[in-house]
């Protein structure tokens, strides 16, 4: 059987921001108390190759595990989400089984260069057309 990927995977199409992509911090108020201003990464990545879930759980933590951990050990958080968008040929609104990594960056250089080889490594493993990232800035403590 060919696998197709999925046109837009896990954002609405309109709003789809690629790895490249960098969104630029809004100049806003100091962050107060103990908390602190960082950078925050939002990975979408969608989990159906053609029709069917292509991404199982356990191939989901074995990625986890070799591609994220390693590039971010200090922590992150994984959640399960619904990633919906509308497919341009037919029109219809696709809802796609999709996972959540959200990582407080370190604010190294190399940080974005880190988020592109996660993108590249997943879209290449589980042949999908793209990978959701949100770059924001926000106050933190831990």
């Amino acid at each position: 059987m060919r696998l197709q990927p999925r046109l837009c995977g896990v954002l609405l199409c309109g709003f789809v921001l690629t790895a490249t992509s960098h969104v630029a911090a809004q100049p806003s108020s100091s962050c107060h108390g103990g908390l602190q201003r960082k950078d925050v990464a939002e990975l979408l990545f969608g989990r159906e190759i053609g029709n069917h879930l292509g991404v199982n759980d356990a191939d989901w933590t074995h990625f986890v595990d070799r591609q994220i951990t390693p590039r971010f050990p200090d922590g992150l958080t994984m959640s399960d989400a619904v990633g919906q968008w509308r497919d341009h040929r037919s029109g219809k609104i696709v809802r796609e089984p999709s996972k959540r990594i959200e990582i407080v960056l370190p604010g190294t250089p190399d940080d974005e260069a880190r988020l592109e080889e996660i993108v590249g490594a997943y879209k290449r493993a589980f042949h999908q057309h793209s990978v959701g990232l949100i770059v924001r800035s926000a106050c933190v403590a831990f």
